[in-house]
């Protein structure tokens, strides 16, 4: 029987795509049994239910935060794939029956790029007329070629206001993105974890939040994607990562979730339900190291700050946080 060894490799860089996904395959490569095939297909779908997770609610979060983010990018809620991040890309591109090497791997719900009716595993075979065929690739798991489309997509949204896509259905989608905080979300190879560089949010694939209701797990993304906002990891490199000094980004970020989550349609309280379940049962990781404060110490601390809210937002629109979240470091 032929078999599919999944596993995720460190397939991303700085301005990577949004998915650090690559399959290895182990299976020789006259299995003729279609199992091969099918086993390709679960392995990718399995990959893709998390990702479109993440980039759901990172898009509510970055989209409806986005008139008090200082830091913005242009956005239409897209990822592709492309072949070439895989192990043997040829067999992959026979399993799915693809004429090309790239995809619809997400698009995010309420997303131009969702509006405009693209949907996963659709081919795109050409962008603003240009055919992705001639994008050169220098080998199998190359992630840098899909990075530079990804940018590139990025760059004519926002110089030109939109960008035409080229379908396998005939169709040329011509999609215009909308202003978002700057940050990109990325499915990780990370295990258990989930960190901010300034200019993404990577959640591991094994992360706990995947099991949590949603709202906690938006509670979790939204902590990370704090960070990136309130320029934490710029005012670390500037300062240094002095106990103190990453212990007061970690309550920054934590008393920002509840705002952020607000504006994004969730319950601010979740962030309080999400420490309230992540805390006793984790004795490591990110929110147990020597450099963050208990977990009990943070929920006093995000209950506070959901008090100091209500305290500025009535709750029938968007809960001003530029204007009304008091700094304890000045990053930005």
């Amino acid at each position: 029987m032929p078999s599919v060894r999944r596993a995720f490799e460190s397939a991303v860089g700085p301005a990577a795509c949004l998915s650090a996904l690559a399959l290895a395959i182990t299976a020789p490569s006259n299995a003729q049994d279609g199992s091969e095939a099918s086993e390709i297909k679960s392995a990718l779908a399995a990959i893709q239910a998390k990702d479109q997770a993440l980039q759901d609610i990172g898009w509510r979060l970055v989209a409806r935060n986005a008139e008090f983010c200082s830091r913005k990018q242009v956005s239409a809620g897209l990822q592709l794939l492309d072949l070439r991040a895989f192990g043997e890309p040829d067999r992959i591109r026979a399993a799915l029956d693809l004429g090309g090497d790239f995809l619809v791997q997400t698009v995010a719900e309420g997303s131009p790029a969702y509006n405009a009716a693209l949907k996963p595993d659709a081919e795109v075979f050409a962008i603003d007329g240009k055919p992705l065929s001639d994008k050169p690739s220098k080998d199998s798991r190359d992630w840098r070629r899909l990075a530079e489309i990804h940018d590139e997509i990025d760059l004519a949204m926002s110089e030109a206001g939109e960008v035409a896509l080229a379908m396998d259905d005939g169709r040329v989608v011509i999609l215009s993105g909308i202003p978002v905080c700057a940050t990109r979300f990325e499915l990780d190879d990370g295990g258990k974890r989930a960190v901010a560089d300034g200019k993404r949010v990577q959640i591991g694939a094994d992360f706990p939040g995947y099991g949590y209701p949603e709202g906690e797990f938006a509670a979790a993304i939204a902590h990370e994607l704090a960070h990136n906002i309130l320029g934490h990891r710029i005012w670390l490199d500037k300062e240094g990562r002095k106990r103190k000094n990453i212990r007061a980004t970690e309550r920054e970020a934590d008393r920002l979730m509840p705002w952020l989550l607000a504006n994004a349609g969730y319950d601010p309280a979740s962030a309080l339900r999400f420490m309230q379940r992540w805390g006793p049962r984790h004795s490591g990781g990110i929110f147990r190291k020597r450099t963050h404060e208990g977990w009990d110490e943070r929920v006093e601390q995000i209950a506070a700050e959901i008090e100091r809210m209500q305290q500025s937002w009535a709750g029938d629109g968007p809960a001003n946080w530029r204007q009304h979240f008091v700094r304890e470091i000045e990053a930005d």
